[in-house]
C-alpha cells in the first residue's frame, strides 16, 4: 500500500485505502480468470436454460447460449488454442517488450534520462506524461502498452514514485482514449457503424457521417484529459505513494552525469532514428505506407502505416537501441544481443499464463452472448425511462460507462448501442455525429479500472517485475479510480459548456439535426 501514514487521512484517502484493499483481496490474474470463466458458464447455462433472450432495434432475437450443452462443449475444445494465440494483447505486448527491452538492455533509456530528461519539473510532469498518453492512443492499444513504463523511467528522473508515474500513464492512455489532437483509427471505426445504422433507420445513402464528426471536440477534449488527469496526479496519486524506496526496484537507476563515450552514443542512436523516421515518411508520402483514396490523395486513416503501426514501432525502439548498446560496448556480439532479449522474456512467464486464462474468458463471455443481452436490455431500458433533455444524455452516457466496466471493446459496444440510440435520439432532434459523441464519452473514463481489460494486468505485472513486487491491483486500482469519476464528471460539464455556447463538435456538425435531415427523421 502507498505510503501516506505520516498527514492525517482525509476521507477519501480512507475510501481509496478500503478500494485497494478490497481490490488486492482477488486472486492472481490468471486464477481470477479461471474463477471468471467458471462463473460466467454456469450463469449463462442458467440463463440460456431459463430461455432469457433480447431483441435487438433490427428484429433479431439474440439468446443466451449454454456452454455446458454439447454445442458449447464442441465449441470450447474447437476454439481453445485459437483463443489463446489469437488473443491480441498477447503478440502486442511480447512483441513491444522485446523492442523496448532492447532500450533498457542496452542502456539506452537511463543514457537519456540523466542526459535530458532528469530535470523536468516535477510538478508539470503528470501533466505532459498525461498528454502524451491522450495522444498516444493514435497508435491504440499500443500506447497502453508503451507509454507507462516510459511514464515510470521519467517519474523517477523527476524524483516521483515510478508506479504513479504507470498510472498517471495508463489513464491517459485509457481514460483518454476519446480524445487526440487528429483522426484516429477508433474514428473510422466507430463511423462506420454509425452510418450503417443510419442507412437502415432513414435509408441507403441518405445521410451519412464524416470520420471528422467528432474532431473539434476531440482536440478540445485532449487538453481537458491532460489537465484533469496531470491535477488528480499532482493532488491525489502523487501524494498516495510518496518517495519511491529506490532498493525496491530490480532495475538500476543512477541519476549521474553520463559518460563522453555514452553522450555521442545517443547521438549516434538520435541519428539512426532519424534515418529511420525519414524513410517511414517517404514510404508514407511517395511509397505504399499510404491509402490512397479515389480522388488519389494519400491518407493516414485506414493506411496499412496505422494498420501494421506494431512492427514500425519495434523497429523504432529496436534500431536506437541496437546502435547504442554497440556503440557503448553494452552489447558486443549477437550473443549479448540475444541474452538481452532472453532477459526480457523471463519476464513474460505470469503475463503468457495469464493471456491464456483470459483469452479464454474473452472468447467464452462472447460466445454466449450474456454481454449482448445485457447491453440490448440496459439500452431498452433507457429508451422507456421516460428521461429528456441534458439528464437523457447524462443517463447515456453513465449508462455506457456501466457497460464499459463489462464490455471493454468499444467497436462491439457501440455495435450494440447505436441501433438503439441513433434513432431514438434523432427523433429527439440530435445530430448523429453527437449521438456518437456521447457514446465516446461514457466509454473512455471507466476504461481506466475495469478489472476486465487485460492492459491494467499488463501494466501491474511491469510495476511488479521492475519497481515493487508487493504491488497488487489495488494498488494500480486505487489511483485509477479517482482519476476516472474525476474525469467523467468534468467530461459532462465540458459537454453542457460545449452544447449552451452551440459550438460545433467536427466541421459541419452541431448539436441538433440539420433541418432537412430532421424532416426525414422526424417527418
Amino acid at each position: 500500500m502507498p505510503d501516506n501514514t505520516l498527514t492525517k487521512k482525509t476521507w477519501l484517502d480512507k475510501f481509496l485505502d478500503g478500494l485497494e484493499r478490497v481490490c488486492n483481496k482477488l486472486p492472481p490474474p490468471a486464477i481470477m480468470f479461471i474463477y471468471l470463466f467458471v462463473i460466467i458458464a454456469v450463469v449463462s447455462a442458467l440463463l440460456s436454460l431459463a430461455g432469457i433472450s433480447a431483441v435487438n432495434p433490427s428484429g433479431e432475437v439474440v439468446s443466451i447460449q449454454n456452454p455446458l450443452s454439447s454445442e458449447g462443449l464442441l465449441w470450447f475444445l474447437g476454439s481453445m488454442l485459437t483463443n489463446f494465440t489469437g488473443f491480441a494483447p498477447l503478440g502486442l505486448v511480447i512483441t513491444m517488450t522485446l523492442a523496448i527491452g532492447m532500450c533498457e538492455e542496452s542502456g539506452l533509456i537511463m543514457s537519456l534520462l540523466q542526459d535530458k530528461l532528469r530535470n523536468i519539473p516535477p510538478v508539470i510532469l503528470p501533466f505532459v506524461v498525461a498528454f502524451v498518453g491522450t495522444v498516444g492512443n493514435l497508435a491504440s492499444d499500443t500506447a497502453m502498452v508503451v507509454i507507462p513504463p516510459i511514464a515510470a523511467i521519467l517519474y523517477i528522473g523527476a524524483g516521483k514514485h515510478p508506479l504513479a508515474g504507470m498510472i498517471c500513464g495508463y489513464a491517459g492512455a485509457q481514460a483518454g482514449f476519446s480524445a487526440n489532437l487528429m483522426i484516429a483509427g477508433t474514428d473510422a471505426l466507430l463511423q462506420g457503424i454509425t452510418n450503417t445504422v443510419l442507412d437502415g433507420f432513414l435509408g441507403e445513402g441518405v445521410y451519412a457521417v464524416d470520420t471528422t464528426c467528432n474532431w473539434y471536440f476531440m482536440i478540445a477534449s485532449t487538453f481537458l484529459c491532460s489537465i484533469v488527469i496531470g491535477a488528480v496526479c499532482n493532488l491525489v496519486v502523487d501524494k498516495r505513494f510518496g518517495k519511491y524506496d529506490m532498493s525496491k526496484s530490480t532495475v538500476e537507476v543512477k541519476l549521474d552525469e553520463i559518460s563522453a563515450t555514452e553522450r555521442k552514443g545517443l547521438g549516434l542512436a538520435g541519428l539512426a532514428l532519424l534515418a529511420y523516421i525519414v524513410l517511414i515518411l517517404i514510404g508514407f508520402f511517395f511509397g505504399p505506407l499510404a491509402l490512397i483514396d479515389d480522388a488519389g490523395k494519400r491518407q493516414l486513416v485506414k493506411s496499412p502505416l496505422l494498420s501494421n503501426l506494431i512492427p514500425v514501432l519495434f523497429f523504432f525502439f529496436a534500431i536506437p537501441g541496437l546502435v547504442y548498446g554497440f556503440y557503448t560496448g553494452k552489447f558486443k556480439s549477437s550473443r549479448d544481443v540475444n541474452k538481452a532479449m532472453t532477459h526480457q522474456m523471463e519476464l513474460m512467464g505470469s503475463y503468457v499464463a495469464f493471456c491464456f486464462f483470459c483469452g479464454q474468458f474473452n472468447a467464452l463471455f462472447n460466445w454466449t452472448k450474456i454481454g449482448t443481452v445485457f447491453a440490448i436490455s440496459g439500452a431498452n431500458f433507457l429508451n422507456g425511462a421516460g428521461f429528456t433533455g441534458f439528464p437523457l444524455l447524462v443517463c447515456i452516457i453513465l449508462l455506457t460507462g456501466f457497460i464499459n466496466l463489462l464490455v471493454p471493446s468499444g467497436s462491439a459496444k457501440w455495435a450494440i448501442l447505436a441501433p438503439v440510440f441513433i434513432p431514438m435520439l434523432m427523433m429527439l432532434g440530435y445530430h448523429p455525429g453527437f449521438i456518437q459523441l456521447l457514446y465516446r464519452l461514457g466509454d473512455s473514463p471507466t476504461n481506466a479500472f475495469t478489472p476486465l481489460s487485460s492492459y491494467i494486468w499488463v501494466t501491474l505485472g511491469v510495476a511488479q517485475a521492475k519497481y515493487d513486487k508487493d504491488a497488487k491491483i489495488g494498488t494500480l486500482a486505487a489511483g485509477l479510480f479517482p482519476i476516472a469519476i474525476v474525469l467523467q464528471i468534468a467530461w459532462i460539464i465540458f459537454l453542457g459548456i460545449y452544447m449552451i455556447l452551440g459550438l460545433p463538435i467536427g466541421p459541419g456538425v452541431g448539436i441538433a439535426l440539420p433541418s432537412e435531415l430532421a424532416y426525414v427523421a422526424i417527418g
